[in-house]
């Protein structure tokens, strides 16, 4: 026979000393810290952003990122509802700006607009005071833009066999222009060279707009430039098109043939433009921007406005940035190393 659990008196409370009800207190008052900790955080991620945001750009008003970026940063401050601020860093490809950026809080406030260049320079430059893909955070791939190979009045070449038959006639006669060392345009006149069996001479500028004033002067010959900035010039008659750098045609010049077509199979370079972000941004910032960069290019009058320009809008995801980026550093490295260029 099992035998009754014994009854329980009930337990008299003890009241708690001075002392112990001071640590219970303290106790509770840690715990309630510990969880407010946590409110700022989200609260200043929510309220982002709360002044005006500085975009960098890397070369000169009047080039083709300034052309972007201007109407763009129009609609996003209107999203926003804080100024877009364009801050011109131009310089050494896009490495001045880009470590301006590497060097500024992150805290959403400062941002930039690189260009294919960023994916360039680690592979001309032996000392970058950054590093590209650790010292950033990827945001969105804003457009994908063509070079056009455009010419000067005085250009006798008016095709691109007639301008390889003129180069190879007269090595090193023939002048280009470009952006900048080991930008875009430099980097497709170097490739241009090595694939066609050609040598030319590069002319560096500070931006687009100097190479086209260069064309205009006459003082260079040719260009690899972004069509944004040399069409309206070509449209003019005051530079002719000979070829598109991209693997199709361009839908501002359908006329006008990809250098594959031309005579130089294989031939395939393309800008595009991204934002960025520095590394250690929260991520709630970074996200909210990418998905605003991605809603304002779906807005018609924006995208007829980049259009016109030469822009295909695109609008990623950070992961899909970084993942392009990853892509592109191979991909430049490679050019590099087959147009045998290198820079100091």
């Amino acid at each position: 026979m099992t035998k009754p659990m014994p009854k329980r008196e009930p337990t008299e409370a003890v009241p708690l000393t001075r002392r112990q009800a001071m640590l219970a207190m303290a106790a509770i008052g840690a715990v309630s810290a510990a969880t407010i900790v946590t409110v700022p955080t989200a609260t200043a991620a929510d309220a982002w952003p709360a002044k005006p945001i500085q975009l960098l750009i890397p070369y000169p008003p009047g080039g083709s990122a300034d052309l972007l970026a201007r109407p763009l940063g129009s609609k996003l401050q209107e999203k926003l509802g804080q100024p877009i601020v364009l801050d011109y860093r131009p310089g050494a490809g896009g490495t001045i700006a880009s470590q301006a950026l590497a060097r500024s809080k992150p805290d959403g406030y400062t941002l930039i607009m690189v260009l294919a260049a960023h994916a360039i320079n680690p592979s001309l430059y032996p000392k970058l005071p950054y590093d590209t893909r650790r010292d950033f955070a990827p945001v969105s791939l804003v457009a994908n833009l063509p070079l056009i190979l455009a010419g000067s009045v005085s250009l006798k070449a008016r095709t691109v066999p007639e301008l390889i038959a003129a180069a190879k006639a007269a090595p090193g006669k023939i002048t280009f222009g470009s952006a900048g060392n080991g930008n875009t345009g430099h980097l497709a006149g170097e490739l241009f060279d090595a694939m066609a069996g050609v040598k030319m001479t590069h002319v560096p500028y500070k931006g687009s707009a100097q190479v086209v004033n260069a064309m205009l002067a006459g003082d260079i010959q040719l260009t690899f430039d972004s069509i944004s900035t040399s069409m309206p010039q070509i449209r003019a008659g005051r530079m002719t098109a000979l070829a598109v750098t991209s693997s199709k045609r361009a839908a501002l010049a359908p006329d006008v043939p990809t250098l594959a077509e031309a005579g130089v199979p294989g031939f395939d370079i393309n800008g595009w433009y991204a934002i960025l972000a520095p590394a250690g941004t929260p991520r709630a910032i970074v996200d909210k921007l990418s998905t605003e960069i991605a809603s304002v290019l779906t807005l018609p009058d924006l995208r007829a406005q980049i259009a016109a320009n030469g822009y295909e809008p695109v609008g990623s995801t950070p992961e899909a940035l970084g993942v392009h980026i990853d892509t592109e550093l191979v991909r430049w490295h490679k050019v590099v190393q087959e147009a045998g260029v290198k820079l100091e």
